[in-house]
């Protein structure tokens, strides 16, 4: 596979470029996925794609938002182009009936999720949360996100993440 300047491998040839949870998740899932090492100092999208020709297009971004409702709050993740933001307050938050939604601290999603920040992904997420997939997302033949860890980066299609199990697909973005 050819994106970017970059080498992509088959993800379960190099699992030791996968957080746990993401490994197991491409595994026991079956799913075509690519992984890519990559510096971690520039896993932020806005350096990754800079410096490895990837474009914002090319690449999406996997947010943890905590939806509140009569002292309850619920976890969701939302898959969004890197070039555009998430509808939080407006479409998320009707979406998962909260009377609030915020992004979650990155200490909780870290804790909740197993990945590290920066590189928290849909695939491995817990099956209980919503993944909320950007239309635009779903659409793209081979799209570039997190691996779990800084130090990659997995391509998968948009379709692999919207067939997810939890995944439901929506026009996200602002």
């Amino acid at each position: 596979m050819i994106l970017g300047t970059l080498e992509w491998v088959p993800a379960l040839d190099r699992p030791d470029l996968l957080a746990d949870p993401v490994a197991r998740a491409v595994r026991e899932s079956g799913v075509e996925a690519w992984v890519a090492e990559i510096d971690p100092a520039l896993a932020d999208t806005a350096a990754f794609c800079e410096r490895y020709g990837v474009t914002m297009t090319e690449s999406a971004n996997c947010v943890v938002v905590a939806a509140k409702r009569g002292g309850e709050t619920r976890h969701a993740a939302c898959m969004v182009p890197a070039d555009r933001r998430a509808d939080i307050n407006g479409v998320v938050r009707r979406h998962l009936d909260a009377r609030k939604t915020s992004f979650a601290p990155m200490d909780s999603a870290v804790e909740m999720t197993g990945m590290e920040y920066g590189g928290i992904t849909p695939l491995g997420l817990p099956g209980e949360w919503p993944l909320l997939v950007d239309a635009a997302v779903a659409e793209h033949p081979c799209v570039v996100i997190g691996s779990g860890v800084r130090r990659s980066k997995l391509a998968v299609s948009g379709a692999v993440l919207a067939g997810l199990k939890q995944a439901e697909v929506l026009a996200l973005t602002v």
